[in-house]
């Protein structure tokens, strides 16, 4: 039995699909079913219950992967003891962020606090949506994450650092639809939406299923701190960040439906197998540092 064969059992486990699996993993699938097979036969048991089309645990999987998830903490507690064991802390931290403007998640002072604090460890950032960034934290492939969301995130652990809150930016030439409007006219306006699985996805999606509706997607975008850019040109509506959306509305830029608020957090995870990482530890407390 080898420490990446449970890794891989227990990130097929969470992600309940081999193919995102391999994807957070960086293997392919035929590798990630290998190491799973390999696994099996090492234990006797079989993990997963592939009949069906579907893949479930079976119960000895249910029964094991407890067992698993505090094998691989145990290891990252023998890593982390060897580093401090090494004196001053040194190596690559990987650093999942949404797709927000970098003076929003203060990257900047998060970079000089690293700098400063860890000189000798290099802070790899890497942008991508929320649903795609919690899949690679909990599959090992981020030491953390800093997320977006209305609930905390699942499975991992978390700590809230401040409070966002989204409004509806209509452009002049929408908004005029909107005077006699609700929300059924809201949602058959066009919209601008985030990247499946980004936290604007996820909260336009969530703030339209509450009316029984859903929005007129026409345009969508990877970059989403970019969404005003959109609303300012009038080609559709999008959900922007309050201190974005309310100094827009003074400039004249746009207008805001003031029907619509979505209240959420800005949080930094990692999983409890890595957050007694010392380098997990050091970046939590230049976090904590940033955020006050």
């Amino acid at each position: 039995m080898e420490l990446y064969q449970v890794r891989a059992f227990v990130t097929v486990a969470r992600l309940g699909h081999v193919t995102k699996a391999a994807d957070a993993l960086c293997l392919t699938q035929p590798a990630v079913t290998a190491q799973i097979k390999s696994l099996e036969s090492s234990l006797g048991v079989a993990l997963f219950d592939r009949s069906g089309g579907r893949l479930t645990l079976t119960r000895p999987g249910e029964k094991l992967l407890p067992h698993a998830e505090a094998l691989l903490a145990a290891a990252g507690d023998l890593l982390g003891t060897a580093r401090q064991m090494q004196g001053e802390l040194s190596g690559r931290i990987d650093l999942g962020v949404p797709g927000e403007s970098t003076d929003f998640l203060r990257l900047g002072p998060l970079a000089a606090g690293v700098q400063r604090d860890l000189p000798m460890v290099e802070l790899h950032t890497h942008t991508s949506a929320v649903g795609q960034l919690l899949d690679q934290l909990r599959a090992g492939a981020l030491a953390a994450a800093l997320s977006i969301s209305v609930n905390p995130p699942r499975d991992v652990q978390w700590q809230a650092l401040r409070s966002v809150s989204y409004r509806v930016a209509l452009p002049h030439a929408l908004a005029v639809e909107m005077q006699r409007g609700g929300w059924r006219t809201l949602a058959g306006l066009p919209w601008v939406d985030g990247a499946v699985d980004s936290h604007i996805h996820l909260m336009l999606r969530a703030l339209f299923e509450q009316q029984g509706l859903a929005p007129n997607v026409a345009l969508r975008s990877e970059d989403t701190s970019a969404l005003e850019a959109f609303v300012r040109a009038g080609s559709a509506c999008a959900l922007l960040r309050e201190e974005v959306a309310l100094p827009g509305v003074e400039r004249g830029e746009w207008q805001v439906w003031g029907h619509a608020r979505i209240d959420a957090q800005l949080y930094f995870s990692s999983t409890t197998e890595r957050a007694s990482d010392p380098l997990v530890v050091a970046l939590h407390s230049v976090v904590r540092s940033v955020w006050n």
